[in-house]
């Protein structure tokens, strides 16, 4: 894939990566006006998808509403979604070791957890049904707990573990996928589908686990009430999502750049 330019050396912004919590929705979990408006505008001129720790059900929901057709990132870069047909293209698990490492700890703990596996997914111990899975996510923690359960696992060099804010409680998740498994991961597996180097993408996002993705695409943006290294590490920082920052950010930063 070429990196294309502008003539003043900006890459041109050929797709857009989008987080969906704190970014597209916000704690009520729905997509406000403004922003369906902005996002399908943005959709009518580039490839837009949604990149996201959220599980596959949740993504194909809002790609729906969103009257998205390019290939989505559920699971954190784990899972590539055909939004069309409504099913999973590729998939990169955790393996059974690992999987059956975090469940386990995250039973002893009593967290909150989901896990995403092929038949679709599981909240419960009791319903998880092997240890293919995807993805596990503790949920509901607070920070100290979050950074401790983080830490912990960080020394198994075959995981990516990141904490992630949850916009709709204001707690702390903790996401499990394969080393080498991101957001970022997931936005150049979409890339080569389209055919768009990451370089000549857009990423938006207002979390730690979107900093591989602001980092790897060639434009970013930070919500405005993201963590401060999250905003730092972007090229251009939009209002809260409560206040249509995503929509500001595609109105006055992303649609002005397409034919820069």
């Amino acid at each position: 894939m070429a990196e294309s330019s502008s003539n003043d050396g900006r890459s041109t912004i050929l797709a857009a990566a989008l987080d969906l919590d704190g970014t597209i929705i916000g704690p009520d979990e729905k997509i406000s006006p403004a922003v369906h408006e902005a996002v399908t505008r943005l959709a009518g001129h580039i490839p837009v998808f949604i990149a996201t720790g959220r599980e596959p059900a949740d993504v194909l929901r809002y790609a729906k509403e969103l009257g998205l057709t390019t290939p989505q990132v559920s699971d954190g870069g784990a899972n590539i979604l055909d939004p069309v047909r409504g099913v999973s293209t590729w998939s990169a698990p955790l393996g059974p070791a690992n999987a059956e490492a975090v469940v386990t700890r995250l039973r002893e703990m009593g967290s909150a957890f989901v896990a995403t596996h092929a038949g679709g997914t599981a909240s419960t111990f009791d319903d998880v049904p092997n240890w293919d899975l995807i993805r596990v996510s503790a949920l509901d923690l607070d920070e100290a707990t979050a950074d401790a359960l983080a830490e912990e696992f960080r020394g198994n060099k075959e995981m990516h573990v990141i904490k992630a804010v949850l916009p709709y409680n204001g707690l702390w998740a903790v996401d499990f996928t394969l080393a080498g498994v991101d957001k970022a991961a997931g936005v150049l597996r979409v890339g080569r589908t389209l055919g768009v180097d990451p370089a000549n993408m857009v990423a938006v996002g207002d979390s730690y686990n979107d900093l591989p993705m602001l980092e790897a695409c060639g434009s970013s943006v930070a919500m405005g009430d993201a963590p401060p290294e999250v905003r730092a590490a972007a090229d251009y920082v939009a209002p809260p999502v409560s206040e249509d920052g995503l929509a500001v950010a595609i109105n006055e930063y992303v649609l002005p750049r397409l034919t820069a």
